[in-house]
């Protein structure tokens, strides 16, 4: 029998837990996936800011990071993890490689939604004078605005997922509370009530990233 007047708690905390990674993740690992992303999308070769080198050694970085699977990648930053945050263990420890890892995926999905946007567009907006800043927030970022939000929105499903490899390696959040009060103790309800919850968090940004989206594709 499932003493639900102990892990009440347990599972509120592992819910913040989550939500705390997951948010923090999609920030932080957005604004520089953003970054990254339009640096890919303007360095290479007849871009805004042409650079074949330095597109060169993004495009690698990114291709070298990117395939490796995060439980793997978590461990191996442990290292970098540990000196940077005096720790390689615990929720705020578990942000910093799920950033670098979501930093590298938002970054091929923001380059592949900017390709996209007609480059007569661009052309005209550079023939009028415009400054490659200017061209990247007025046009190039609105231009791709609801293509974007999708994407955001699926990354948020995939950070989800990280959080809970994460809790597997000491993490915390949902990933920890069914492995740790589920999984090993063969408590199969614990188990189904973190994979509910976490089924109903991506349900909800889903829906709240398709809204959003929708709004930025009339206008």
């Amino acid at each position: 029998m499932t003493d639900w007047s102990t892990l009440w708690p347990v599972y509120l905390t592992a819910i913040g837990q989550t939500l705390w990674m997951v948010v923090a993740t999609l920030v932080l690992g957005g604004v520089l996936g953003l970054a990254l992303g339009v640096l890919l999308y303007t360095t290479r070769p007849g871009g805004l800011l042409e650079n074949r080198v330095l597109s060169a050694v993004l495009n690698v970085l990114v291709n070298f990071v990117r395939p490796i699977p995060f439980i793997i990648f978590m461990t191996a930053v442990a290292p970098l993890t540990q000196a940077v945050l005096g720790t390689f263990l615990g929720t705020p420890a578990a942000i910093f490689p799920m950033t670098i890892a979501a930093t590298f995926a938002i970054s091929r999905i923001v380059e592949q939604n900017l390709v996209t946007i007609d480059p007569g567009v661009i052309e005209a907006a550079r023939a009028m004078g415009s400054s490659p800043w200017r061209i990247i927030s007025t046009l190039l970022i609105p231009e791709a605005l609801g293509p974007l939000i999708l994407g955001y929105t699926f990354v948020f499903v995939a950070i989800v997922d990280l959080s809970a490899v994460a809790g597997s390696l000491g993490g915390g959040g949902l990933g920890d509370f069914a492995i740790s009060y589920g999984y090993q103790r063969y408590n199969w309800v614990v188990t189904w009530i973190a994979v509910l919850t976490i089924v109903v968090l991506v349900q909800a940004a889903q829906f709240l990233g398709n809204r959003l989206a929708r709004k930025a594709l009339r206008r």
